[in-house]
């Protein structure tokens, strides 16, 4: 699978936040349902005390989410950690991992940011328009934006809204637990967003094809050697 390059990875922060303002020009917002077979989830592993990273892709079929591929990555960090510009750290070796991937999925799912981000380039964003495929954010935090707590019941979602739009959705996943936050990347609507994530959970509070990576991409990461910290 050839993967183009459209910018430098080894830049300063000035010029990461130059590059994310040129890709927002290149983002693509898309209402309706989209043909889904596939599903790549991605997640990276690192501690902040070490530079070495690693990443990992899982491809499922959907909706029964069978594996059918697995994809990892190693390498070490070549930009700070910044909130907002984490892509820069991360993006450069997950796509190294997406690269092994034979088949090209219909959509991605990243543990992330899509455009609930200060320049709406969060990583599955950038993923997303970097590789020319609709992509989906799911995170565990709030980057950005304000709202209003969600019912508790699963399935309860309320607008995450940021200078006077919505950028995303506060799901509840499960009833009971902390809700995630979903925004589209590239070539994505948000209700769809939302009604992906919330095909995905499957008794869990994150999407199932994101628990699996992150198992996988730890296991990768302990098996180098690396403690791993308690959840």
């Amino acid at each position: 699978m050839n993967i183009p390059l459209l910018h430098p990875w080894k830049v300063s922060p000035r010029e990461a936040i130059h590059i994310q303002e040129d890709l927002r020009q290149k983002l693509h917002q898309k209402r309706g349902e989209i043909s889904l077979r596939t599903i790549a989830a991605g997640d990276v592993s690192y501690s902040r005390r070490d530079d070495r990273l690693y990443a990992a892709f899982l491809l499922l079929s959907y909706p029964d989410l069978t594996l059918l591929e697995s994809a990892s990555a190693e390498g070490r960090a070549t930009f700070p950690y910044i909130p907002g510009l984490l892509t820069f750290r991360e993006a450069p070796i997950l796509i190294k991992a997406f690269y092994k991937l034979k088949t090209r999925p219909d959509v991605l799912l990243v543990d992330g940011q899509g455009i609930a981000h200060p320049r709406s380039m969060g990583i599955a964003a950038h993923l997303g328009v970097l590789l020319g495929l609709p992509s989906i954010g799911c995170a565990k935090s709030r980057l950005i934006g304000t709202y209003e707590e969600p019912a508790m019941d699963r399935g309860k979602a309320v607008p995450l809204r940021h200078e006077g739009r919505t950028v995303g959705m506060v799901v509840r996943t499960r009833t009971g637990v902390k809700p995630v936050y979903v925004s589209p990347g590239h070539k994505m609507g948000i209700d769809t967003s939302v009604q992906i994530v919330l095909s995905l959970c499957r008794g869990y509070r994150i999407p199932e094809p994101l628990r699996q990576a992150h198992i996988f991409v730890n296991q990768l990461r302990g098996e180098k050697g690396i403690k791993l910290p308690r959840n």
